[in-house]
């Protein structure tokens, strides 16, 4: 089992899979050779859908999300896979079991106010506001990922076309817009930092070295309690609030979808959910009832 994940994990790497997904598969299959050791399951030839069904229900007992059971699920489904490409078992348990409907939760968004009040409390903090005014103006403005703002270059800005190329899921490059507030608080970072060089990471943590996923999310969690927002949020919380604020102000769903870098459309119809505001005001103006009677 040991030997049939390293040589998985190994695959998803080569087909250039990000380190979050191969690290977050890495730690669900390793819950699973945990499970068939303590049922004492001969796995050497594969596995009985008798014994994933059982998994699945220890799954469902122990993770109350729904989501993240069906990315634990999709894990094993992915490594059976595999496995079967590879010869190593002969049958798919998977073949007859029907897999849970993902669960639809609504995107965590901040309001505009709460997200002028996060950027203006990153440009005043601490001797590392010029970055952290930077990072989170460029995310609020791009709809980044947590993956693809720690993964830019220096050279991946362009500030005479107002762009930043970036490089998503698949190893997939796009290209999308960034204001002119963003633009100006990453020339005022770069200004700060001696000789940056265009193929030098564009965001850096207080040693010098590449910011980090997990140190872009310290940052943002002691800078989202600095500017007083109580309730719970992420650095993905920005890019939701990104997408929100697009449609709330106009921007149509294609548009939108391009600039997120989502593979399909669907995945980008969640934010029409959270889009409420724009769509009252559209009703106040255009329903007759809502109209000043003429006098």
């Amino acid at each position: 089992m040991e030997k049939w994940t390293e040589a998985f994990l190994l695959h998803l790497q080569n087909k250039n899979f990000s380190p979050h997904t191969w690290q977050g598969y890495g730690e669900d299959l390793r819950e699973f050779a945990a499970f068939c050791t303590a049922r004492k399951a001969d796995v050497s030839k594969g596995f009985s859908p008798a014994l994933v069904r059982s998994f699945l229900a220890t799954l469902s007992n122990k993770h109350p999300a729904r989501n993240t059971v069906l990315r634990k699920i999709a894990a094993l489904r992915s490594f059976t896979h595999y496995l079967l490409e590879q010869g190593y078992i002969t049958q798919d348990p998977f073949k007859l079991l029907p897999a849970p409907k993902r669960e639809r939760l609504l995107p965590k968004f901040l309001t505009t106010d709460e997200a002028d009040r996060l950027i203006d409390t990153a440009a005043e903090k601490g001797r590392y506001a010029a970055r952290n005014r930077a990072l989170f103006e460029l995310i609020y403005s791009s709809g980044l990922r947590r993956s693809e703002v720690t993964g830019l270059k220096i050279a991946d800005v362009d500030f005479f076309n107002g762009v930043v190329k970036v490089l998503g899921k698949g190893n997939k490059e796009r290209y999308v817009p960034v204001t002119d507030a963003a633009l100006k608080a990453i020339k005022d970072y770069l200004a700060t930092r001696p000789h940056p060089r265009g193929q030098d990471a564009l965001f850096l943590n207080k040693n010098g070295t590449p910011l980090t996923g997990d140190g872009l999310a310290y940052i943002f969690k002691n800078l989202a309690i600095q500017s007083g927002i109580a309730r719970k949020i992420s650095p993905h919380s920005l890019r939701h609030s990104f997408a929100t604020h697009l449609l709330n102000n106009g921007c149509d769903l294609r548009s939108l979808q391009e600039m997120l870098g989502h593979k399909s459309l669907a995945a980008t119809q969640v934010y029409t959910h959270v889009s409420l505001e724009k769509l009252k005001s559209v009703y106040q103006h255009a329903h007759p009832k809502n109209k000043e009677p003429e006098i």
